[in-house]
């Protein structure tokens, strides 16, 4: 992008506000994992050392009381928050380590709801220089013996259990924005989104 993703703006608004929404939108008290002295008036923030998104969801596991943490990557503007409340209610109700959906068949490594419980597990994945997310994540679950829950989208949208209120199919819900190209391409679904 040339520049920080999260400030960047979408439709006059920049990428960590959208990403803040959407948690507080599913009714979580959001926070700012991996953040650095700029986006501090965002929304309380947590340091990670500079060790990635990995490192970020140690950190904030580290900090929190709560049992279960949220994680949304800043660059995905387009999930619906209905989405996130679906994963989290998943996960109180089957006790997952870590629940994660998939949208064409693949696992999308966010959102991501991870039991604190975990942590350890975790951080040595991170200090073994295993610092992927995705692969973490079912290293972490296979040990706990708490299978990694993935839940596609597809079934849950055509079950009626989630719906995107702007009416973008899910293969959408997981645009990243990483270039230009793909910041223009999000914009240009938001209008027609909200027809």
């Amino acid at each position: 992008m040339g520049t920080d993703k999260a400030l960047v703006h979408l439709d006059g608004v920049p990428l960590v506000v959208r990403a803040l929404s959407i948690l507080r939108d599913a009714g979580i008290d959001a926070a700012i994992a991996g953040a650095r002295s700029d986006l501090y008036g965002f929304a309380p923030a947590v340091e990670d050392a500079g060790r990635g998104p990995l490192g970020g969801i140690c950190a904030a596991l580290g900090v929190t009381p709560a049992e279960l943490g949220v994680f949304l990557s800043v660059d995905m503007p387009l999930l619906p928050s209905v989405l996130v409340s679906f994963l989290l209610d998943h996960a109180r109700r089957t006790e997952a380590a870590i629940t994660l959906a998939s949208v064409n068949g693949f696992a999308q490594p966010f959102p991501a709801v991870v039991a604190r419980a975990v942590l350890p597990g975790l951080q040595a994945e991170l200090q073994a220089g295993n610092d992927g997310c995705f692969s973490a994540f079912r290293a972490v679950s296979e040990r706990a013996r708490s299978p990694l829950q993935v839940l596609p989208v597809e079934d849950l949208v055509q079950a009626g259990q989630v719906e995107d209120p702007r009416g973008l199919p899910p293969t959408y819900w997981f645009l990243n924005v990483n270039t230009p190209h793909d910041l223009a391409r999000a914009g240009s679904l938001l209008p027609r989104a909200m027809a």
